[in-house]
């Protein structure tokens, strides 16, 4: 068979995302900050973008020229200043074609509004930095009779502590770096531990705690053995032979852990860099007369429309001109429908989360239903990985708290009597079975395991509640028993 080059024609079909597809599926996973973000970009990029006026918003009479998506995306609110009309709305509201709408959020702005100003405050006490470890020993090693030399010693010292406090680096590594003496180095580390926090620079939680014992004056020999020679079994909670070894009691053993639990073994702790997480919910789920109103969060959204004065550019003769022109406004409109896309799907879904999870909004976690993507995917007729994009990174606020939307979706056990309750019922349960034990006879997992079954008859193993335990960051039974 000879080998040849041959022309063949071929009909076929494929999907492809285009630049405009991948943006509004990009924008359904962005959490709220996210969004904001791209928003605030995109109106810096696009000059047919422009911000609106909320004065312009809330006037109704300049919808009459707007196209009907314009007139959709944007349903009408109430002036914000016209009290009458706000309370006509509390008073005669259909709370049943409210929930219709998902864009109203004045109610809240007015809440929002009645709170006390921040322009009464100094601009010192709202914005503020968060002092790190290092900084505050720096500033303290240089108020202090530090010489030049030990100066450079202690800023290696510095720079070789962990988030905890304690010193990663051993005193001949940092005698090579800062060009001094081990006796130098070891001069100025004992110091830097006497400085505030007490015990920072320490190699190890011994010789942190024995600093502070120092410092604070207890000369006890008994309380200096049990650090550094039985810390380890107190940890552990082998208190009858520690007891044993040193003569004591076991009510006098217990002042001994008494006063070493006032003692700190992490003194860097406080000064961790880590900054807080903070958390905007998208969507807001109130109860009202026995509903549920959803609300979403449209704070600090800007409201986009476009900008008449570059709509004057179709007209421009320049083809290049027009071309530049037609494509951001192309750009423009494809924005503001894939946000009123994302605000529609996003509220469809916690509509739907909402009326499976109804035990939940009513009593709390441990009324949770087992439920998975594909359930609210039927429900609002849409594909499961849109479900999954919209959930990512968003968060409700529930008359229970803020949860992310992923929350509300977990696996099933079975019953006794043929029914299912969530796994996250059932880790509430096992929580709340725990912090209600004896801490001297606390329940094992086994126990737990038959607690449930007896009283709640569901079917779970014990290693199913080892599980659910560890996810939930409780130790073992042998671990959470006090003797004391």
């Amino acid at each position: 068979m000879g080998l040849e080059l041959r022309q063949q024609m071929k009909l076929s079909q494929q999907l492809v995302m285009t630049p405009q597809l991948q943006q509004a599926i990009k924008l359904l996973q962005l959490s709220r900050l996210e969004l904001l973000d791209v928003v605030q970009q995109e109106l810096l990029e696009n000059p047919l973008l422009d911000e609106k006026a909320e004065e312009a918003f809330e006037d109704t009479a300049e919808r009459d020229g707007k196209d009907a998506f314009e007139a959709a995306a944007e349903p009408e609110r109430p002036a914000q200043g016209d009290e009458a009309v706000e309370r006509d709305i509390a008073r005669d509201a259909d709370w049943e074609n409210y929930l219709g709408e998902f864009s109203s959020s004045s109610r809240q702005a007015l809440m929002r509004e009645s709170e006390v100003p921040e322009e009464g405050m100094a601009y010192d006490a709202r914005l503020s930095v968060k002092p790190s470890l290092e900084s505050h020993l720096e500033w303290q090693i240089r108020l202090s009779d530090f010489s030049p030399r030990d100066v450079a010693i202690s800023e290696v010292v510095i720079g070789n502590l962990d988030s905890h406090g304690y010193l990663q680096a051993s005193s001949e590594e940092i005698a090579a770096m800062a060009g001094a003496s081990t006796a130098q180095v070891e001069a100025v580390v004992r110091r830097i531990q006497r400085l505030d926090p007490v015990g920072v620079a320490a190699r190890d939680p011994r010789e942190c705690l024995l600093v502070q014992i120092e410092v604070l004056g207890y000369d006890d020999p008994i309380l200096i053995e049990l650090v550094s020679e039985h810390l380890e079994d107190l940890e552990k909670g082998r208190f009858k032979p520690v007891a044993r070894k040193f003569r004591l009691t076991m009510d006098q053993l217990k002042e001994y852990l008494d006063l070493l639990q006032t003692l700190d073994p992490m003194p860097g702790s406080s000064y961790g860099g880590g900054e807080p997480q903070y958390v905007s919910p998208d969507v807001y789920v109130y109860e009202y007369d026995g509903d549920f109103v959803i609300v979403l969060n449209e704070e600090g959204l800007p409201r986009l429309q476009l900008n008449s004065f570059y709509m004057d550019g179709l007209l421009a003769k320049n083809s290049k001109d027009k071309e530049y022109v037609q494509e951001k406004m192309r750009s423009a409109v494809w924005l503001m429908k894939s946000l009123f896309q994302r605000q529609r799907t996003l509220y469809k879904v916690v509509e739907s989360i909402v009326r499976f999870q109804d035990g939940f909004f009513r009593r709390g976690v441990t009324a949770l239903k087992p439920l998975i993507l594909k359930d609210i995917a039927d429900d609002i007729e849409m594909h499961e990985s849109t479900i999954s994009r919209i959930t990512t990174s968003k968060y409700v606020a529930t008359p229970h708290g803020v949860f992310e939307l992923k929350f509300f979706f977990n696996s099933a056990l079975e019953m006794d009597d043929g029914s299912q309750v969530g796994s996250e019922s059932v880790k509430a349960l096992i929580k709340q079975l725990i912090s209600g034990e004896d801490p001297r006879h606390p329940l094992s997992d086994e126990k737990i395991a038959d607690h449930l079954k007896d009283t709640l008859k569901v079917n779970i193993a014990r290693r199913t509640v080892a599980k659910y335990r560890t996810a939930l960051g409780v130790r073992s039974s042998s671990k959470r028993k006090q003797v004391f």
